[in-house]
Order: C-alpha cells, then sequence, then structure tokens
C-alpha cells in the first residue's frame, strides 16, 4: 500500500452517503480545493471532534473555496445517527468503506479488529492532486480546519497554477 503524496493524483473513490448522494471523489470536487477525511468510526471522541470542528468552520473553509468529505466503514444507520447528534449539514459524510480497498488505494491504514480505517486526511488541489497527506496509526493526529485554510489561503498567494 503506497502512500500518497504530495502531487499524485487521488485514486477514484466512490462514496455513498445516507440522504442517498453517491460522490466520486476527487472528480465531485473538481475545480475546488478539497478536504478528504477518514475517521475512524461514530464511537470515536477524536474523530467526533475533527468532523464537528470542520462542520463549526464550515463557513471559513466556504469562503476559502475548500470542499469537505468524509468516509467511514460504519453502517449507514451509525452514520445518521453521527450526523443527528452532531448535526453535521455542511459536507458530505459516506458510510460503509470497504477498509482493505480504501487502504490499497490510499495507503490508509486500517486497525484488524475490528476493522476500521484509522484517521487519515488529505487537501486535494482544484485538478485532484494531493497537496498534503496526513496518515495517523491511532487515535490522533489528523487535519484540522485553520491549517487547512491557511495552507489553501498560502498556496493561492504563492501559486499562480494553484488559483481557481
Amino acid at each position: 500500500m503506497p502512500l500518497l503524496n504530495p502531487g499524485d493524483p487521488f485514486p477514484q473513490l466512490t462514496i455513498r452517503t445516507t440522504d442517498g448522494q453517491i460522490l466520486t471523489i476527487p472528480d465531485a470536487f473538481a475545480g475546488d480545493f478539497a478536504v478528504v477525511l477518514f475517521y475512524r468510526g461514530a464511537w470515536c471522541p477524536y474523530c467526533n471532534a475533527q468532523l464537528r470542528a470542520f462542520e463549526r468552520a464550515s463557513l471559513t473553509l466556504a469562503d476559502a473555496g475548500i470542499r469537505v468529505a468524509a468516509l467511514s466503514v460504519d453502517d449507514k444507520d451509525t452514520t445518521a445517527a453521527l450526523l443527528a447528534r452532531h448535526q453535521l449539514i455542511t459536507f458530505p459524510v459516506g458510510y460503509g468503506a470497504d477498509a482493505e480497498v480504501v487502504a490499497a488505494l490510499t495507503g490508509a491504514f486500517v486497525n484488524r479488529d475490528p476493522v476500521y480505517l484509522q484517521s487519515t486526511g488529505f487537501v486535494l488541489d482544484p485538478a485532484g492532486n494531493v497537496v498534503v497527506s496526513v496518515y495517523s496509526s491511532g487515535a490522533i493526529g489528523r487535519l484540522v480546519p485553520d491549517d487547512v485554510v491557511g495552507l489553501v489561503r498560502y498556496l493561492r498567494e504563492h501559486s499562480p497554477t494553484a488559483q481557481a
């Protein structure tokens, strides 16, 4: 499982959401910067905090032209309950990820028993290429909204090819 490095194209990854959307990343975000988050599950307090932080930062992210999607191995009902509990309404959250397939595509670490994806985050440029990848092998170590916004603002100011 190779890790995704800056400049690598993000692989085609389809996510299904509880409201019936089917998104193919990175195509769904073409022309925009994007954040793709894999979270451990609704049971993980660190993941809940990260998802809530991205929800709270939704206006700042939108103003910076950054779109977000999240994904876990949780089933549809568990994901729907998570969305309701934390009022996650501004970005799509996918469910039912096949941890082994996602790991093979992205290099994300997989917990074996029970099976889930470890926290992993990617910032993608408007062309769907990886700008930053953050891999965690455990509960901590993840992207935060302020860092993402600062990075995208920096890229827009200093890289003419990244301006979109």
